[in-house]
């Protein structure tokens, strides 16, 4: 059931010339395993990043048993269980089953699906898109050649709040006027009926996969696919029984919206933060009692049936309920020693930090332990990258550990 990472992937093309894919998607799963330093890593995808307060326990369970007590949010609302021992995937797979966080074993790491996660709760958005991700979700697992996608190909579903529609997905649909959506493929753009929505996404991935086998690179997204490979999007909804009207690119509505700020989301959720993205078994269990908790891409979540008198709780145990608190808007990844390619503990120096309200209004700030800067943000940050001599690169300016904080703390509070 385990399966360490393969080597490195060979490095991108120049400019112009197509990905050449001569490989399967080894991205890691709940039941593919990789192989990190620390032990190995499970990648459990949770659509729209939903959890039931059930699944919270026992994932919480997973870490403190299994792992190293800690659960990592990802750029899509995923989790992640770090320091699993090489034997543990037959006992994590039965605990996830169990669970219902691993309804299909074929098609676990194609469940990719962010969707607003604040849909339904403040009367914001159009429609409901947590419904339009649970029918998706189904699809998915029901239909068997959907196992073919990648493990990073990426379904994304606003709610006309603009909340995530930038957030790069393969097939991005976006509530428009009421009872339409628009959806976005590589480039174009089609409206639809609300109701279509989740079949309108399948018949899209249907027609990438269709330009991707005959294109031949192996693709495993949609901005992959060479010049002139274009998926059959017209044919793909018709053949679904979707009736589609093209919309003219100048009307996307592919914005990159603000994230929630921490605190009270209306009067019966909350939204909190992770510090750097990694919550402890006893942080995630805090969450608890809710109706549900959605985990989002900007590594926080909402807590579905919580009222604001529960924040001072979640803040003494170390989660992020304030907009300018500490570590608001900071993310690092894994770094040392965790990551064999990084340079750096970039935890541990991204923790140091301590910006005033000034700093934690303004840009957010990713550290990176080397140059693939592993999970930073969508649109602007301030980009800090450890280099080999000790130092760090604060949006490309030379800055030694010992002037890191402040070199940061300066670049959020000045640059907009």
């Amino acid at each position: 059931m385990l399966a360490a990472m393969p080597p490195t992937p060979p490095p991108a093309p120049e400019p112009g010339e197509p990905r050449i894919r001569d490989r399967g998607d080894a991205c890691p799963g709940a039941l593919r395993l990789h192989a990190a330093d620390d032990g190995r890593l499970a990648r459990l995808r949770l659509p729209a990043g939903r959890l039931t307060a059930r699944q919270v326990e026992v994932l919480a369970h997973a870490a403190e048993t299994l792992g190293d007590g800690r659960i990592s949010i990802t750029s899509r609302g995923n989790a992640e269980l770090r320091g699993l021992a090489d034997d543990c995937g037959a006992a994590l797979a039965d605990l996830l089953a169990d669970a219902g966080l691993l309804p299909s074993p074929t098609h676990e790491r194609v469940r990719n699906i962010v969707a607003s996660p604040i849909g339904g709760l403040d009367g914001l958005g159009r429609p409901d898109v947590q419904l339009w991700a649970r029918e998706l979700d189904s699809l998915l697992c029901a239909e068997p050649w959907t196992a073919a996608l990648s493990g990073r190909f990426l379904f994304v579903l606003d709610d006309g709040r603009g909340d995530v529609a930038g957030l790069g997905g393969d097939v991005t649909l976006v509530a428009a006027e009421p009872g339409t959506v628009v959806m976005y493929v590589g480039g174009r753009a089609f409206r639809i009926a609300g109701t279509d929505a989740p079949r309108a996404a399948l018949a899209a991935a249907g027609a990438f996969l269709d330009a991707a086998r005959e294109a031949g690179t192996g693709a495993w997204r949609v901005k992959e696919l060479p010049a002139g490979a274009v998926p059959d999007l017209p044919g793909a909804l018709d053949r679904a029984g979707i009736a589609a009207e093209p919309v003219p690119p100048a009307r996307s509505l592919l914005v990159l919206g603000a994230p929630p700020a921490p605190g009270p989301l209306g009067t019966g959720a909350l939204y909190v933060l992770a510090p750097l993205g990694r919550l402890t078994a006893a942080q995630l269990r805090a969450l608890l009692p809710a109706d549900e908790v959605r985990l989002t891409p900007w590594r926080g979540a909402v807590v579905v049936g919580a009222a604001a008198d529960r924040l001072a709780d979640l803040a003494a145990h170390g989660l992020i309920t304030r907009p300018h608190a500490p570590g608001a808007g900071v993310t690092a990844c894994t770094g040392r020693p965790g990551c064999a390619k990084s340079l750096a503990d970039v935890r541990a120096d991204a923790a140091a930090e301590r910006p005033g309200p000034a700093a934690a209004a303004g840009l957010p700030a990713h550290y990176s332990g080397c140059e693939r800067r592993c999970g930073h943000p969508h649109g602007t940050w301030i980009d800090v990258v450890a280099t080999a001599d000790g130092a760090y690169l604060v949006d490309g300016a030379p800055t030694p550990r010992t002037a890191l904080t402040e070199a940061v703390t300066t670049a959020r509070t000045t640059t907009r």
